[in-house]
């Protein structure tokens, strides 16, 4: 991604954020763009944000615990790291719990131990929602064809894609996409992705093929 790119994507995204500040997705999508472009503070406080309104994202604790390492804070990323572990073994969220684990033992850092976090009960007719952490009714269908609709369809329940669509909504008019550019369209599945929490599950789903 070229320099100017990557700048109007982090002005889009700050724009998205300062516009509806209660919006978690939009801190998070801005504080990711931050830290890819080696702006490691902003970034922190970007995801400091995404926490405060929602802090149960487990997705922020890791890359809140990326750009403190980032910003040489090992201490205070391993604070963050260890609290980022509890809330996705509460949440079921398997991944970014694997991967903050991972990075405990880079860092020396002992790992919580997450054995006695309760386990979400799944009923008939329900997923365990990767937004929310808990059951959710089940989508009727699979809203698109390929990998990311049959991860949505097995991780994401009725309740969450309602709340997408107004959300995807706001993303279009915020961000002025122009759904037939495909670069617009990869935006919004970007924020969708972010939204829904299935980052990981959909990247793994694409590599097995």
């Amino acid at each position: 991604m070229s320099d100017n790119v990557q700048q109007e994507r982090i002005e889009q995204f700050r724009k998205m954020a300062a516009d509806d500040p209660g919006n978690e997705l939009g801190h998070l999508s801005l504080g990711r763009e931050l830290l890819k472009a080696g702006q490691a503070s902003e970034a922190a406080e970007s995801f400091r944000r995404t926490l405060e309104i929602n802090d149960r994202f487990s997705k922020a604790y890791e890359l809140l615990g990326d750009a403190l390492v980032a910003m040489d804070k090992p201490d205070d990323a391993a604070t963050v790291l260890k609290r980022g572990v509890v809330v996705a073994a509460e949440r079921g969220d398997r991944m970014p719990r694997e991967a903050m684990e991972k990075k405990l033992t880079e860092m020396g850092q002992e790992v919580p131990d997450v054995s006695e976090v309760r386990k979400v009960e799944v009923g008939e007719g329900q997923v365990l929602d990767a937004r929310t952490g808990e059951p959710g009714p089940r989508l009727p269908r699979q809203p698109m064809k390929g990998p990311l609709g049959e991860v949505i369809f097995a991780n994401v329940s009725a309740t969450t894609w309602r709340e997408w669509i107004g959300m995807g909504t706001k993303v279009i008019n915020e961000l002025r996409l122009p759904m037939t550019d495909p670069r617009a369209r990869q935006t919004y599945d970007d924020h969708m992705i972010d939204f829904l929490n299935i980052r990981e599950l959909y990247e793994e789903a694409k590599a097995k093929g």
